[in-house]
């Protein structure tokens, strides 16, 4: 064998590893390697837009493997439930009777939820069986696929629109797929509705010159927001929260806001390259972000924090319920119902569902004293909204810190010694220690507030720049990762849940 045949091989070997499944290394969004087959099949997508049926082959195709690269053979799962919910969908258009349908539906929905149970709390299970028995049941140690949260609320989605008749179903198989595996928003979402979706992918229209720039835009930001702002976040906030016992109030108040702005920056910026992508792709992801962090109280938080899970909470859980139809004491049992499961969704330890709970009752709150409070406060008095907002920040950031920690008992440490222990003597002393963590912090905190119409006519700037601009800001931005980055690519929060 020559020296050639052997560095061939090698070389093989090599692009083998790479492109094969790791469960060390799952495939993300913030990976280099995501970017470098991004690339690649820009121009093949391209090319093939104009072929519907070839073109919706190579993205599933492309969609599966990103599935793969990131959960292994799971991917056969997303395959499988694909199809289940396609044929079921097409047997509730088709049957005659109302209680075949409910049939159906009900079939669709236990399978959907089930499957997601069992990933997701099987082993919380078999963990308090073993505490309330004092057995030593053996948990499955199962791996959590790839956003099986986000496309199991997706096909319960379309399913039920279905049974509703809002929505026809997809006219084949390869449709469904296309829209339950569309790479872009499989993993964290948005939980894009079929009703949004496939009449895009129907009308299959080419991206314009304005979708493909502003979408760029939109990537870069939500690369910047997630690889140098939310990473940078978590490298004090995960010491800080693994040792809260050992730190003062005062820093403890600090990393939970730095874990508020790093959750959002995390998510949101997941967000923003999805949606950016579907962009250049010629589909229109909605938004799922709209500054949170500006809300005046709970409710308007949750219209603008995630806001496909949100909507989607409301309109397959809470309306159905009996949302605000049967009398104030209903309506905030709904809200309570709808928020718990909300907590259970990201999580099936403790912290989840006081979280939720939380919420929940704080909704339930705001709903009982908006009324007597618009009496007596005037709404356009700017320190009025100064407290309303104070109020609303502090508590999204605590509760937020409930999904950052690893047990109730650090969640009750954090709190605890954040208002019984908060010294400002600490302020400069962790100032100096952490200078770029605190210029990041302010900077995050004022671009929350700069006005939509600005962020606007930023990206319409880039948009209409020569292509030697966007190239510049592309080597910034990718110089910025490269500068805040830590040793390993860090994992999505969301991706957790």
């Amino acid at each position: 064998m020559d020296a050639t045949t052997f560095d061939l091989s090698t070389l093989f070997q090599n692009i083998g590893h790479i492109l094969s499944y790791d469960p060390q290394n799952p495939l993300l969004f913030n990976s280099g390697l995501f970017w470098v087959l991004f690339l690649f099949f820009l121009p093949i997508y391209g090319l093939l837009k104009s072929r519907r049926t070839q073109m919706m082959i190579f993205v599933v195709a492309f969609s599966l493997y990103f599935f793969y690269k990131s959960s292994g053979l799971f991917f056969l799962l997303l395959v499988a439930t694909s199809v289940i919910d396609w044929f079921i969908a097409k047997q509730i258009s088709q049957e005659p009777t109302v209680k075949m349908k409910r049939f159906w539906l009900t079939l669709s929905i236990v399978l959907s939820v089930g499957i997601l149970c069992f990933f997701k709390y099987s082993d919380a299970v078999v963990t308090s069986l073993n505490d309330l028995l004092h057995n030593n049941f053996q948990p499955l140690d199962l791996v959590l696929p790839l956003g099986i949260s986000f496309y199991t609320f997706k096909t319960i989605s379309y399913v039920v629109d279905v049974y509703k008749e809002k929505i026809k179903p997809a006219d084949n198989w390869l449709d469904y797929i296309f829209y339950l595996s569309f790479f872009p928003a499989l993993a964290m979402g948005p939980i894009v509705r079929a009703s949004h979706f496939l009449p895009q992918l129907r009308e299959n229209k080419p991206p314009t010159k304005n979708m493909v720039y502003s979408g760029f835009w939109l990537a870069l930001v939500g690369v910047i927001k997630k690889a140098v702002f939310a990473d940078y976040f978590g490298q004090y906030t995960m010491i800080a929260f693994g040792n809260a016992a050992g730190y003062s109030g005062f820093e403890l108040a600090m990393a939970v806001l730095g874990f508020g702005l790093q959750i959002y920056c995390d998510f949101s910026g997941y967000s923003d390259m999805a949606i950016g992508m579907g962009r250049m792709m010629g589909f229109d992801l909605g938004i799922n972000f709209d500054f949170p962090y500006r809300s005046q109280n709970v409710t308007e938080f949750w219209r603008r924090w995630h806001i496909s899970l949100s909507s989607w909470l409301k309109d397959y859980v809470y309306i159905p319920l009996g949302g605000n139809r049967k009398g104030k004491p209903r309506q905030h049992f709904n809200l309570m119902v709808t928020m718990l499961i909300g907590g259970l969704w990201h999580g099936e330890t403790l912290n989840f569902l006081a979280w939720g709970g939380v919420h929940g009752v704080a909704l339930c709150l705001h709903k009982l004293t908006k009324k007597p409070l618009d009496a007596v406060l005037p709404s356009d008095n700017a320190l009025v909204k100064f407290f309303c907002w104070l109020i609303t920040f502090v508590f999204a950031c605590f509760t937020m810190m409930m999904l950052g920690v690893d047990s109730f008992e650090t969640v009750w440490t954090v709190v605890s010694k954040s208002f019984t222990d908060f010294d400002l003597a600490y302020l400069v002393p962790f100032f100096t220690a952490r200078k770029m963590w605190c210029y990041l912090i302010i900077i995050i905190f004022a671009l929350h507030f700069v006005p939509k119409k600005i962020y606007e006519m930023i990206s319409t700037l880039f948009v209409k720049s020569p292509w030697i601009v966007k190239l510049l800001v592309f080597i910034i931005v990718v110089q910025l990762v490269i500068q805040f980055s830590s040793a390993e690519v860090q994992p999505f929060i969301y991706g957790q849940f």
